[in-house]
Order: structure tokens, then C-alpha cells, then sequence
């Protein structure tokens, strides 16, 4: 796999996936959004990837939308707002892409996660981020509505009331901030310490039999959105599939004879 704006290493089960539209401070465009999409739905098919780290080689993580690209082509017709809706649909996607993914993915921030860059983060399952990192939801400022997703997901991470102060507020909050809202999980003092923290994180989660955390992702995703018993009944199902696995022969081997499992995701 080959990308413009987007390096990608893949060692011991854990993939990097680096932002690298660095001119721009990993504005998105559409092009760079589509790449975002595809890496992502391209590493959730990968059995030598159990978890994803995602970082910026820019400045900053993300300056956020690249307005003169969404703005490319407008006509001002009366098909012009519906056109430019079709045109933006990879901007939905790559966020749509990283929540959907089966493989669980840690975002290490630092710098401004400004917009865009917000969106992509709440679609992520772990915030990580740098003491000098701030996060803004822009779009009111110009006017738009945030439609990428973190209206939607936010609420989810921080709670109402957080949600809709960043969302209305339009303003930069810190690392700490963040911290208090459970925005991210933990702060760290600087790139070198947050992404040796990701990685040790990352590390921890391919320890585990890598099925049973795909299930545990989809039945995370599935109940945020309906009740306890529904969710519980998609927990049950993905059981009596993950009972069959060579995995959990494994498990009991492994405790049996006090050593660590080896997890083959089979």
C-alpha cells in the first residue's frame, strides 16, 4: 500500500499510521480524506495488524478542514449545496473508516486538533495527547455546522454538557481541559513520551487473543446506541462463536501450564 500523504509501518502486530500532509499541517482535503478512508478499511482486513496507532508528522496533529480544496467547484447553482455534499463524502467516510475498523486504534496527539482533526479523533476508541496539545471544534466560526461526526460522538466521549460547550463556544481547550472531560485518557510531557506511551498501550492490547477484542469493539460500538439487553444479547452471540476459537484452547493450555498464551487470532 502506497499513499501521498500518509506513511504507514507494520511491526508486531501493531500498525502506525502517520499523517503526513505536512505543508498544510495535515489540512484535509478530499484526496487526503479518501487515503485516511482507505488505509484504514484496508488494515481492519489484515491479520498482522491487532491495533493502530494514529499520529501526525506535521507541526501540529490537524489544522482542520482545506478550505480552498471543499470549496473547489462550487457553482452557486441550486445543485450546488447538493453537489457539494456528494463531492465532501470522503471527508464522512474517513471518519466513519477508523470508527468502523475492527481493529481497535489509539490516536496520539500533539499540537492543535483543530476541526477535521477533532472529528477523526472522537472516531477513534483512545485519545492520547501532548501537554502542549489544544482541541477546537471550528466550523460555527465559518459558519458551517460540524457534519463529520463529533456532534454525534462527542456526547458519547464527554457527556452533553461538554459537547455542546465545545460546539458552541468554538474555543481551544487544553490538554487538561481534554483531561477533565475524558476527552483523551492521559497527557504526557512531550511527541518522544506520548508515542513510547501509545506504543506500550498498543503492545498491552496484542497481548490479548485479537478476535475476542474485534468482538469487544463491535459489541462497544453497538451499545452506545441501543439498550443494555440488546447489547448483552450481541455479547452472548459473539461468544458462542469466540467458544469455538482455537484462541480460547489456547487461553486454558497457557493458564494450565503458567505460561503466556500464544494468540494466532485463530
Amino acid at each position: 500500500m502506497t499513499y501521498k500523504f500518509i506513511e504507514l509501518e507494520i511491526k508486531d502486530y501493531i500498525a502506525t499510521v502517520t499523517m503526513a500532509r505536512e505543508k498544510t499541517l495535515n489540512a484535509l482535503s478530499l484526496e487526503f480524506a479518501a487515503e485516511i478512508a482507505s488505509v484504514f478499511k484496508s488494515l481492519g482486513s489484515m491479520d498482522e495488524v491487532r491495533v493502530i496507532i494514529l499520529r501526525s508528522k506535521a507541526r501540529i496533529f490537524c489544522a482542520g478542514l482545506d478550505l480552498k480544496d471543499a470549496a473547489g467547484g462550487f457553482t452557486g447553482t441550486a445543485k450546488g449545496p447538493l453537489n457539494m455534499v456528494k463531492k465532501s463524502q470522503p471527508l464522512f467516510d474517513c471518519c466513519n473508516a477508523i470508527e468502523e475498523c475492527p481493529k481497535p486504534v489509539i490516536a496520539a496527539v500533539h499540537g492543535q486538533c483543530i476541526g477535521g482533526g477533532l472529528h477523526i479523533i472522537s472516531a477513534c476508541d483512545i485519545r492520547l495527547c501532548t501537554e502542549d496539545a489544544t482541541f477546537c471544534l471550528k466550523e460555527p466560526k465559518i459558519g458551517l455546522c460540524a457534519d463529520m461526526g463529533a456532534l454525534q460522538r462527542l456526547p458519547l466521549i464527554v457527556g452533553q454538557g461538554y459537547a455542546r460547550e465545545i460546539a458552541f463556544t468554538v474555543g481551544f481547550y487544553s490538554s487538561g481541559q481534554a483531561e477533565k472531560m475524558g476527552l483523551v485518557n492521559h497527557v504526557y510531557a512531550d511527541q518522544n513520551a506520548l508515542y513510547e506511551a501509545a506504543r506500550q498501550m498498543a503492545v498491552q492490547i496484542t497481548e490479548n487473543a485479537p478476535l475476542a477484542i474485534e468482538c469487544t469493539k463491535e459489541v462497544l460500538n453497538f451499545s452506545r446506541y441501543t439498550s443494555v439487553d440488546e447489547g448483552m444479547a450481541l455479547a452472548i452471540q459473539k461468544n458462542m462463536f469466540l467458544l469455538t476459537t482455537d484462541d480460547l484452547k489456547e487461553a486454558f493450555i497457557a493458564f494450565i501450564e503458567k505460561r503466556k498464551p500464544n494468540f494466532k487470532g485463530e
